[in-house]
């Protein structure tokens, strides 16, 4: 837990109890509401804006959709109600991620952007201290893909609004076309931050002048137009299906029909992936989560959260695995001899611990002329391996590498099950110096800039069916996410 009152402002409190002692006078409801200062968290990505409101007796981070900074949700009353009434049951965090609000800039190149949404998500928690808090996504994006890969790290997840893909496909056939997703992104680069963009998203709001001004300023101080559609676009093909299976932790799903971009069933196709969570559908949805009557919305997330929720297990987590190993290791043992071989690979043994450690990975073990690791972003797995590949070079070798991303078991300092299996078996397919990767993988990338060579189905010995399976091709780029 947190530590540090929050109903009066302690000039000597340290982080993150600080309050600001500024009261909020509401003009249309007449409510006085405490102000918390906005802090910053320097975590191993970059500093991340963040504010804590509530004293409730649990901690719950939030993740907002990218309408709003966090530094103009005081300025608006009918989201202070909203923030009031969290107040009521929990202690809230609120954080811009990295190129939204105050936080620091995000690169394009750094490629995978749901990948480095998760980051901060966890590099907050750890600059915070915080070992588990509860997680409320007011409108879907990653916080599943945060519950299965770190369930040690979530009490609870309550989505409202979320989705498992966006984008329609063989096996999505209920997303939304591409051509109706570009419709709707026409104009946002120039409309977005203005008080027309506003008034045309505003629904029965609209002629809200008070309130269309406050979004259009909150549109401008959260990111650029440019930026905001690129953030669209990056979540369009983002496929998080093949993960849900592995949530372990409670899960509440809140459907409101009628969200724009998101079909009126995908909150319940949701929750029937993801194992024990709980539906409910509520009113239809306004433009925004705040707008409207939301005290059934605030009660069905603090009777979940505070309810007694089922003891998880933790011990079974998502995971991107990677398996790398020499070929052709006996014929250059052969030719070069022990001594020498013996000195070869320790410099591999060494520079590939080198890479799986920038990257920040887990190296598992050596398999005697190659390594397992894992990583919690199936993004940074690739760079790895590609950037293994590259590095061994210079030695006279040449690895290969294979990864899945799946549900993978803990064994005290060692790892099991069907997702390791399966990772290894790709692995097997692949040729010198290249990267093989499942379906699920590229699922969990799209967008990324990352790019594939589609090899078709494989058997994987040992494994039921047959397995979708790609190479990455060496010139990928993690730039300018385009559609696939």
């Amino acid at each position: 837990m947190l530590s540090g009152a929050t109903g009066s402002w302690d000039p000597l409190a340290k982080a993150p109890g600080k309050q600001c002692a500024v009261g909020l006078a509401s003009p249309d409801w007449g409510a006085v509401a405490v102000i918390p200062e906005t802090q910053f968290a320097d975590t191993n990505v970059g500093r991340i804006a963040y504010q804590i409101s509530g004293d409730g007796p649990i901690d719950v981070l939030v993740a907002h959709p990218p309408q709003f900074p966090i530094d103009l949700m005081w300025d608006e009353p009918r989201l202070v109600q909203f923030l009031d009434g969290l107040s009521r049951f929990c202690r809230h965090i609120w954080f811009d991620p990295r190129g939204r609000g105050a936080s620091m800039p995000l690169p394009h190149s750094e490629g995978n952007f749901q990948e480095t949404m998760a980051e901060d998500i966890l590099g907050l928690l750890d600059a915070l201290d915080l070992d588990t808090v509860a997680l409320l996504a007011l409108g879907g994006g990653i916080v599943p893909f945060v519950a299965a890969s770190h369930p040690e790290r979530v009490s609870a997840m309550a989505l409202l609004g979320g989705f498992d893909r966006l984008l329609r496909s063989a096996e999505h056939p209920n997303g939304m076309p591409l051509d109706l997703f570009d419709q709707a992104l026409v104009g946002l680069a120039t409309s977005w931050g203005t008080s027309e963009g506003a008034r045309a998203r505003a629904g029965r709001f609209a002629d809200d002048a008070r309130f269309c001004r406050w979004w259009a300023k909150s549109q401008r101080l959260t990111c650029t137009g440019e930026e905001a559609v690129w953030r669209l676009r990056s979540m369009l093909s983002f496929d998080q299906t093949s993960i849900l299976g592995a949530i372990s932790v409670p899960t509440l799903v809140i459907s409101q029909p009628g969200a724009r971009m998101i079909r009126a069933d995908a909150a319940l196709d949701l929750s029937r992936r993801i194992p024990g969570a709980k539906f409910v559908e509520l009113d239809p949805v306004s433009p925004l989560f705040f707008l409207g009557d939301t005290g059934l919305l605030l009660d069905t997330i603090e009777e979940f959260l505070t309810g007694d929720l089922p003891q998880h297990d933790a011990e079974r987590v998502l995971a991107t695995v990677v398996f790398t190993d020499i070929v052709g290791s006996t014929d250059h043992l052969a030719r070069v001899g022990d001594r020498t071989w013996k000195d070869t690979l320790a410099s591999h043994d060494a520079l590939v611990s080198r890479e799986i450690e920038r990257h920040r990975g887990r190296q598992i073990k050596t398999t005697g002329d190659g390594v397992l690791a894992t990583f919690d972003g199936p993004g940074r797995a690739i760079k790895c391996a590609q950037a293994i590949a590259e590095t061994v070079r210079p030695l006279g070798i040449e690895v290969r590498a294979g990864l899945h991303t799946g549900e993978i078991e803990l064994r005290g300092d060692d790892v099991g099950g069907i997702g390791v299996h399966i990772a290894a078996r790709v692995a097997g397919l692949a040729g010198a110096g290249e990267v093989l990767v499942s379906r699920t993988v590229t699922d969990l990338v799209a967008g990324s800039g990352i790019n594939f060579e589609d090899r078709g189905e494989q058997e994987l010995k040992g494994v039921p069916g047959s397995w979708r399976v790609f190479a990455v091709l060496a010139k990928s780029v993690a730039a300018q996410p385009h559609l696939v």
